[in-house]
């Protein structure tokens, strides 16, 4: 192809400038054969479509291997992008052939044009003839004019025949061109044709392969779904075979169930005969009791009398003797007063002894049970311990000391001094068991904390043996068994026991550990949170030799809450000591332990910390009150006192126990003495441990701790002697008795004070009074409890007894029950009075005067003989009034009637009382409504209104609805039925109105006692002047969250226009509505899913208007909130028992564990600690929102939606909606005026509305806000939807504004049953404003529609440099120098940032090219924007953050710091901060210098470029250095100053320049300060030059200027350059010499 071609084909297309085509291209793509070019961008789908095909089968690449050969991935681009040419020519050809037609059809009508205008003129020139002949001048001036008009058109359209012409010859040579042109690629052509036939066959044996392939995948599917159909139906089958069984065993064990059941059924029926028997035997013995207490009290009475006569005798007769006395000490001149008074202290002494020798004996007694009891103990344990491993020395050391530590404590209260230290050591193992210690350290406290303990570890080692053998055996081996594993089990897991084990220290082994510490247990105790609490805690050395200490740490535990300041002393001789401090800072409630951890040369040690919170530590003075023995009618009381030792205040309740306590059942009847024995043992051996424990810790005093010791010898002498099995059968038959005694004798004789509750605080007493009122005689048990809101605090048990002596007279029957009664009906009843007298007595009846007119007693008088029996007959008839009369005994509310009654004895105080009671009831019928009003009716509908009919009597009654006219309707059951005791039936009513008038009736309800209940009703029939398409609409099933729409069409039917103006007659007359206009109005229910549109409006006569009724389902707001409630309250039960289980589990691991070893109580330690660092979860996920704050769009308003929407079933809503309707139009006078509406116009459409469960939801909330976004960002997020329904869905959107902020990024698919889809939405605001659109998800069976918002925001962020230069000075080099910029966000929502340096950019390469090019062209002035950098490869300046984001109102620092790794003058850069949208808050140039010395200078001219090389100085050399780095290799630095002076108007200005020198504030320097002077300094003044100062110091960060100053001197000739050269010295922590150059000239400016 030559040149001129192209260059033509070139021009051609140039000038057509419809379409470029490359021809250039064209011709290369032809020429070139062996070279492949890189692929485009626009063909990289090739390369995918190539990768795909390489993943094909086998026999695809065996298909495609030869034609891969003959073609590349190139050839294939090639062929493409030839074929677009190539089409891009063909229609570049089509294009000029149509403007060549073109042309041509317009030359031809050019040309058809002028030939019409050449005959049109001709005709014209032949008619200006004949008017010439005719000498007609008008017309002859009319056609000149229209001649002359004629030419210019022809000359015009010539004109334009002519260019036409020469435009279709130059695109007819154009279309030749091209023609030639696409004959050159006529052969390029036919190749692209060839290759695209071979593309095209390719293409077609891949896609059969695909289809091969697929269906081989195909079958394989269907014969894999086959098999899963197969194995399902196999395992049906075999579910069906097992449910089968299932169901036979079901039956078969329904049988045995049965059978089971009919005996037990037959074995309660005998226990309750067995019972009554019991309680039949009880009544007697209760009978014998009181006939033998009434003979004891006779006996006791003169017994009282013998012996009060009997103590005044001897009171009168000791009298005598000390007035006797008296008299002869007086007589012999003795002080008689002086004698008594000493003789009484002797007697007061003798009494003190002896009481005290029987306290010593008892006490003695006490001790032998307790040795005896401890040797069963050892002897248990000897048996037991036959096959656990031989406990070590040390592990046998505390139990084989413990007996001995309490034989001394009973025998000596004092203990010496070595038994208080081991006392000391053993109360620090077992600090674990005991429930409250002493906050000091003193001594006293100290003590009694170990005898406590003490006593509490010696009870625990009693409990790990049953007292009666056999009970539990078995669970005791496990409990040994669990111990050794556990044991096991600590000893693997610690190894840092092993640092506790004997060590031989100068011949002598030690047993404890090496350091001792004082107090031994670091108790910190009622501490408050938020406070600060310190203990000074010595550490003694107690080994053989020097040792050390060292601090470990604390417990995890503790770690938080307890640090320790201590100082380690080094080494220390035996008995030296050191002190350490303990600081407590609690910042929680709860009871903490641990340890603090040492180290020492002979093994770690700890010293035990106990953190213990305020509680309640409450007892009461007496725990068994005893009234005695007291007659039926008198009141008697007892106080208790209610001691807070603690120092947390507590509330209280006394209330009696729903149970009966254990200590209760000692108490007996005199007549059950034989078992008084056996059941006081056994009751008392239960209570022993805790009276022991309840005694310590109360300090309940030397009684009960006597009896506890006597009847603990005692019960265990019983145990020995009856052997193991005698005493719990006994004890068990007891109990039993017991029970049954305490359940049939309890009464409310036993009451409380007024006091019952209240709070206690911190080191309290409270007194809590108890009355006891005998209403019945025997024995009276009561059990109290006092209970705390302290959950710590256990309640409190006081048990209460008292006798009650009966009377000789009493009724039968105490309480007559009449059962249920009607006003104004006799009711009769007798009452029978029993006398246990000798003698006959008289008895009176009294009826109370409130109920004499509804109750009388007949005879009110007789005479009871001796042991027989009286009868009366009551009488009881309740009048209307007797709410009125008694309404002390009648509560008119519920109907009940209690009424005292008392029978006078004659002789007896107390009168025997009985009760009547009866509960009496109206036999009124009673309806909801006073009058039932049926509204306005059309003729041709019916009404109906339900009434409801109550029975207010508690009996059933009868009823029935008579004489209905004909017109009203009762149902159900036509008006007749029963109804129950409180019932109440819905009655309808349907009314049918024949004739348009009103109407007024009542219906009669006749009751079963004849009694008639009336209930008035009105009604009126009307005809309606607007109608209704249907009055019914059945809305399809509608999702919730959808909708659905109905439309109806409301028609006024009436078109006499005359009558438009008048109004309606009387609804009594039979004339139907005038024509006219109407108004109506639909009133639609409030909080319902439905809507009318239009909800008003204007009909004409003849008009009809479509009325659109649209009904959205929804969840009300209401039930949503009750799910979230009760979906909280079913978590909070499911946190519960979890806690609960796991609170179990704890402490069943805790009582595995063993306490007596050092091991296990290590391992308990950390149990605990574990506990307790689990403890702060488990409250945090036990907290619950408040049901306040379940908002709609919270996320438990969201949960129980879904809930809801999940579970959600059919649900069917009927409504009624009333259409209001007018008489008319408002006055024409008055148009604002509100029309007549008439009541009887109003018509009514039913709404039946059925909601289903939606078959697509949305996975939170429906509203997508966006919120306030930045203008220019754009923010996404996510919604996504599920399918809840049972099979596929197609999704589907509206289109959102291609102009607006949203958009929806991803598409829409098919999702199946159960599966999620999302749906990704973005907001990208381009203005300050709020927006808002709609999206509707759509599918086959629903809508889902979504509301989108957000608000665009410009953000609006300042800094505090505006921008420039931040220079920073000199530094020292590889020291960090900062500055500092803030940014404040102005704007309302926070705003992302990002800082950028030019250095760090992307623009790299082309930084460099123009560091290259500033290197060879020294002439140009241009900087670049990044200067040298660190030679490390790191960045010169940093920036710290790089980016970030700032809170609204709120400002962000960002550090920028200067850090270069060698000397130079020339570090800079460009540092920009923008935001996200890529505005640019400010824009800075970084600049700074450093220094291999603390001194600079600085001023100068430039000498050199201003880069350096990156090379070190090691490889660049000395000539790629800058002027400062060459002081080692130059005798001195080059520094060039130049000055010019200007000459202007014949006056002289001097040129004066200023020079830097500086120190570098620096910790490095060795010298801090540095100093400079000038050196011949003579010659420079004699060429005029003047330097001030000389000389001078520098402080570190000072800098100085030096001023430079020139005057020409007298000789200076024009033009002339004063040169001088002057050293100037700088020193520091190195002295430099720079050899100044001081150029001077004078420039001259013209006037």
């Amino acid at each position: 192809m030559d040149a001129d071609d192209c260059s033509l084909s070139d021009a051609v297309l140039d000038s057509c400038g419809q379409l470029e085509v490359d021809t250039d291209d064209l011709s290369d793509m032809y020429t070139f054969q062996d070279e492949e070019p890189a692929l485009p961008p626009d063909f990289k789908w090739l390369e995918e479509l190539s990768e795909e095909d390489s993943d094909e089968s086998d026999a695809d690449l065996a298909a495609a291997a030869d034609f891969t050969k003959e073609r590349s991935c190139a050839e294939t681009a090639r062929m493409f992008k030839l074929r677009r040419n190539l089409d891009q020519l063909d229609c570049f050809h089509q294009q000029k052939e149509h403007d060549v037609l073109k042309a041509r059809e317009q030359l031809k009508l050019c040309r058809q044009t002028i030939k019409c205008l050449l005959e049109q003129r001709d005709d014209l020139e032949g008619e200006i003839e004949k008017q010439k002949a005719t000498d007609n001048a008008a017309s002859v001036f009319r056609l000149r004019s229209r001649h002359k008009h004629l030419c210019q058109r022809l000359q015009n359209e010539e004109e334009l025949e002519g260019r036409v012409s020469t435009e279709l010859k130059l695109r007819e040579l154009e279309l030749s061109e091209l023609e030639v042109e696409l004959g050159r690629f006529s052969s390029l052509r036919e190749e692209v044709q060839d290759e695209e036939q071979l593309f095209r066959a390719q293409k077609a044996r891949k896609a059969t392969a695909r289809l091969q392939q697929e269906r081989k995948v195909g079958q394989n599917l269907q014969l894999k779904i086959q098999q899963r159909r197969d194995k399902q139906a196999s395992m049906l089958k075999k579910e069906e075979t097992e449910c089968q069984k299932k169901i036979e065993e079901a039956r078969a064990n329904r049988k045995i169930a049965a059978k089971y059941l009919k005996q037990t059924i037959k074995r309660m029926h005998q226990q309750e005969a067995e019972k009554e028997h019991q309680n039949k035997e009880l009544m007697e013995k209760r009978i014998q009791a009181v006939r033998s207490l009434k003979s004891n009290i006779a006996a006791t009475q003169e017994r009282l009398q013998v012996q009060q006569s009997r103590a005044k005798a001897n009171a009168q007769k000791k009298e005598q003797q000390q007035r006797l006395l008296r008299e002869s000490l007086q007589a012999q001149g003795f002080n008689s007063v002086k004698h008594m008074h000493q003789q009484k202290q002797l007697e007061e002494t003798k009494r003190k002894q002896e009481e005290f020798g029987e306290s010593h004996k008892l006490k003695r007694a006490e001790i032998v049970a307790k040795i005896l009891h401890e040797e069963q103990v050892t002897k248990g344990r000897r048996k037991n311990q036959a096959q656990m491993p031989k406990p070590s020395a040390a592990e046998r050391l505390p139990s084989l000391s413990r007996v001995r530590e309490t034989l001394l404590h009973y025998l000596d209260p004092v203990l010496p001094a070595a038994t208080e230290e081991k006392a000391t050591t053993h109360f620090r193992e077992i600090s674990d068991i005991s429930s409250s210690s002493s906050a000091s350290s003193d001594i006293e406290d100290l003590d009694e904390a170990t005898q406590r303990d003490v006593d509490l570890q010696s009870l625990a080692d009693s409990l790990a043996e049953p007292e009666f053998c056999g009970l539990w055996d078995q669970s005791f081996k496990k409990v040994l068994d669990d111990k050794t594993a556990v044991q096991t089990k600590v000893t693997q897991e610690e190894p840092a026991v092993a640092a506790t084990k004997l060590k031989r220290v100068q011949g002598k082994e030690l047993q404890k550990p090496a350091f001792t510490s004082k107090p031994d247990v670091v108790v910190f105790k009622d501490f408050d949170v938020g406070k600060t609490y310190k203990k000074k805690v010595i550490l003694t050395n107690t080994s053989y030799t020097i040792n050390q200490c060292k601090l470990l740490g604390v417990s995890p535990q503790l770690k938080d809450f307890l640090s320790v300041n201590f100082e380690p002393p080094g080494s220390l001789s035996a008995g030296m000591s050191c002190d350490m401090q303990a600081i407590f800072q609690p910042k929680i409630n709860k009871d903490l332990e641990g340890e603090i951890q040492f180290a020492s040369a002979t093994g770690s040690f700890s010293v035990p910390v106990r953190c213990i919170i305020k509680k309640c530590k409450l007892e009461v003075d007496i725990q068994l009150v005893d009234f005695g023995s007291h007659i039926v009618g008198q009141t008697i009381s007892r106080t208790i006192t209610l001691t807070n030792k603690g120092a947390l205040a507590t509330f209280f309740l006394l209330d009696a126990s729903p149970f009966l306590s254990p200590e209760s059942s000692h108490v007996q009847m005199p007549s059950q003495s034989s078992a008084n024995t056996c059941q006081e043992t056994c009751s008392q051996m239960q209570s022993t441990a805790s009276n022991q424990d309840r005694s310590a810790s109360l300090d309940a005093g030397e009684t009960q701790t006597e009896q506890q010791s006597q009847v603990l010898s005692d019960s265990l002498q019983q145990k020995q002697l009856a052997g193991p099995e005698a005493v719990p059968e006994m004890c068990t038959s007891s109990l039993v008795d017991v029970q049954t005694d305490q359940i049939a004798s309890d009464s409310s004789d036993i009451r409380l004070g007024n006091v019952r509750e209240g709070e206690i605080g911190p080191f309290e007493s409270i007194k809590l009074e108890i009355i006891f009122t005998p209403t019945l005689p025997g024995m009276t048990k009561q059990d109290f409890h006092i209970k705390f809101s302290d959950k710590t605090s256990k309640p409190i048990p006081i048990q209460v007894r008292g006798v009650a002596a009966s009377m000789p007279v009493w009724v039968v029957q105490p309480s007559v029950d009449l059962k249920i009664c009607m006003f104004d009906r006799l009711y009769q009843d007798t009452i029978v009075v029993q006398s246990r007298a000798s003698t006959a007595l008289k008895v009176s009846f009294e009826v109370c005067p409130e109920m004499r007119k509804h109750m009388e007693i007949l005879p009110k008088t007789g005479f009871i003989q001796a042991q027989s029996g009286f009868n009366t007959q009551l009488k009881f008839m309740p009048r209307r009034s007797l709410s009125q009369d008694a309404g002390e005994f009648f509560d008119s509310d519920t109907g009940v009637l209690e009424v005292p009654m008392t029978v006078q004895v004659a002789g007896q105080v107390q009168p025997a009382c009985f009760t009547v009671h009866a509960v009496v009831t109206s036999s009124d019928l009673q309806f909801d409504h006073s009058e039932v009003d049926f509204g306005f009716c059309s003729i041709l509908e019916s009404v109906k209104s339900s009434v409801r009919l109550t029975n207010l009597s508690l009996l059933p009654q009868d009823f029935g609805f008579v004489g209905v006219p004909e017109f009203i309707e009762v149902q159900p059951n036509d008006g007749f039925g029963t109804l129950l005791p409180q019932e109440t039936l819905e009655i309808h009513l349907i009314f049918s109105a024949r004739f348009a008038k009103e109407y007024h009736f009542q219906l009669c309800c006749k009751s079963g006692i004849n009694r008639d209940f009336l209930l008035p009703c009105r009604a009126a029939g009307v005809h309606q002047p607007l109608e209704l398409s249907h009055s019914l609409v059945q809305f399809g099933a509608t999702a919730v969250g959808d909708h659905s729409t109905v439309v109806l069409h409301l028609t006024n039917h009436r078109t006499d226009r005359n009558q438009s103006k008048q109004t309606s007659g009387p609804v009594g007359k039979h004339t139907g509505a005038p024509a006219g206009p109407r108004l109506f109005s639909f009133a639609v229910p409030e909080d319902s899913d439905l809507g009318i549109t239009p909800a008003a409006g204007r009909l004409l006569p003849g008009e009809r208007c479509p009325v659109q009724v649209t009904f959205r389902p929804r969840l009300p707001d209401q039930l949503i909130k009750d799910e979230a409630l009760r979906l909280l309250h079913r978590a909070k039960l499911l946190r519960e028992k979890e806690l609960q289980r796991n609170r179990l589990a704890e402490q069943e691991a805790k009582k595995e564990i063993p306490v007596e070893s050092c091991k296990g109580k290590k391992a308990t330690v950390n149990a605990r600690g574990r506990k307790m660092s689990g403890t702060p979860k488990t409250e945090s996920a036990s907290e619950s929102p408040d049901p306040v704050h379940i908002q709609p769009g919270s996320e438990y308003y969201e949960k129980a939606k879904a809930s809801l929407l999940y579970s959600f079933g059919k649900r069917c809503g009927e409504h009624t909606v009333p259409c209001f309707v007018s008489d008319g139009d408002p006055p024409e006078d008055d148009r604002q005026a509100q029309p007549a509406w008439s009541p009887f116009n109003t018509i009514y459409l039913k709404l039946q509305c059925p909601a289903v469960q939606p078959p697509l939801v949305v996975l939170g909330n429906n509203l997508i806000d966006f919120h306030q976004v930045a203008v220019g960002e754009k923010v996404t997020q996510q919604v996504t939807v599920q399918n809840i329904s049972t099979e596929s869905l197609d999704l589907r959107s509206t289109v959102l504004d291609t102009c607006g902020p949203f958009s929806l990024l991803n598409a829409l698919r098919c999702i199946r049953p159960g599966e999620n889809h999302s749906l990704i939405l973005a907001f990208s605001p381009a203005l300050d404003k709020k927006y808002g659109e709609v999206l509707e998800v759509l599918s086959r069976r629903m809508t889902v529609t979504l509301r989108l918002r957000g608000e665009g925001v410009v953000p609006a962020v300042t800094s505090s440099h505006t921008g420039g230069l931040l220079d920073f000075g000199y530094v020292l080099e590889k020291e960090t120098s900062s500055r500092v910029v803030k940014l404040q966000n102005g704007s309302v929502l926070a705003v992302g940032f990002q800082v950028l340096l030019e250095s760090l950019s992307a623009s790299g390469p082309q930084r460099r090219a123009e560091q290259v090019s500033l290197l060879l062209d020294r002439r140009t002035e241009v900087i670049p924007a990044t200067g040298t950098q660190n030679y490390s490869g790191l960045s010169v300046f940093s920036v710290v953050p790089a980016e970030g984001s700032i809170a609204p109102g709120e400002s962000q620092d960002i550090t920028v710091s200067f850090q270069p790794d060698h000397p130079s003058n020339n570090y800079h850069d460009k540092l920009t901060i923008e935001l996200m949208n890529k505005t640019k808050v400010c824009v800075m140039d970084l600049k700074g210098a450093a220094s291999s010395h603390n001194t600079y200078l600085h001023g100068g001219d430039l000498l050199t470029v201003p880069i350096d090389s990156l090379l070190p100085s090691h490889i660049a050399g000395p000539r790629l250095l800058t002027a400062e780095s060459d002081v080692t290799e130059s005798p001195g630095v080059p520094f060039l100053v130049s000055l010019r002076a200007s000459y202007s108007c014949g006056e002289l200005t001097p040129a004066v320049r200023e020079l830097q020198v500086g120190c570098i504030h620096s910790t490095q320097a060795s010298k801090k300060t540095g100093e400079f002077y000038w050196d011949n300094f003579t010659s420079l003044q004699q060429q005029g030059f003047s330097i001030e100062p000389l000389k001078g110091s520098m402080e570190a960060g000072q800098r100085r200027l030096i001023t430079i100053r020139w005057s020409p001197h007298t000789g200076y000739k024009p033009y002339e350059v004063v040169q001088a050269c002057v050293p100037l010295t700088v020193k520091g922590d190195e002295t430099t010499v720079y050899r100044v150059t001081l150029l001077a000239l004078v420039s001259v400016t013209a006037d």
